[in-house]
């Protein structure tokens, strides 16, 4: 089956949209270095034109794939799954594209946890699936990757989803103190990006209590609760 690659005529003139088949994708990301980062949940990575979610719904899959493979239970499946799906972050400037985004990341993780978790005799943990929508929509911004800005002119904001043990810590950041302190640490044909968002730089470090300080103190809490968004 042929797949829709343009939207209109008037899309593409105007804003440069032309969405990449999935053959394309998978073979971009069967790269050997973009396999070893797939395969490490908590590697990053973030689609700056995300459209609607071509490479991070693929991404998304594959991940999810190693989050099964590296559990044990259906306790630890939980916590990796949420883990491999707050690693993937995606920016889309036309809104109609970014709801579709939200909608196919929210579906595609559905339809595959609760088919894994049967893997483990268990039943869905709804936990898990509110706390994976409550990551999706905190991970997939409308805006203009180029200006770091959102739809509204404000700066884009991203959360680290920190790992602390067998908890998470969620701290939020502008998209561009990211960009600024950290940088790219690789680039897939200029299409998609592997990026450590959060990579303990000297610069980063060094001015992370200062951006942190800014915006609201989520307090730790287990993966599964995610969901509860409660603050310090």
């Amino acid at each position: 089956m042929n797949e829709k690659i343009i939207k209109s005529a008037e899309r593409v003139k105007n804003n440069g949209e032309v969405f990449t088949p999935s053959r394309i994708v998978k073979m971009m990301l069967a790269q050997p270095e973009i396999q070893v980062k797939i395969k490490d949940l908590s590697a990053t990575f973030l689609e700056p034109s995300a459209g609607e979610g071509a490479f991070l719904v693929e991404l998304l899959k594959q991940k999810m794939a190693v989050s099964l493979s590296k559990s044990s239970s259906a306790t630890i499946y939980n916590r990796n799954c949420l883990i491999a799906l707050s690693s993937l972050y995606g920016i889309e400037y036309l809104e109609d594209n970014v709801e579709m985004l939200v909608m196919n990341m929210i579906t595609t993780f559905n339809q595959l946890y609760i088919q894994d978790i049967t893997n483990f005799g268990k039943k869905p943990n709804q936990h898990v699936l509110e706390s994976a929508k409550v990551i999706i929509r905190a991970n997939m911004a409308q805006g203009d990757t180029l200006k770091y800005v959102d739809a509204n002119g404000k700066p884009i904001i991203f959360s680290e989803w920190k790992r602390v043990g067998d908890s998470v810590k969620r701290v939020e950041y502008t998209f561009k103190s990211i960009i600024e302190q950290s940088g790219p640490t690789g680039t897939v044909k200029d299409a998609t990006e592997q990026i450590d968002l959060f990579a303990d730089t000297d610069a980063f470090a060094d001015t992370k209590k200062e951006i942190q300080s800014k915006f609201p103190e989520y307090a730790r809490c287990k993966w599964t609760d995610i969901y509860k968004q409660k603050l310090e």
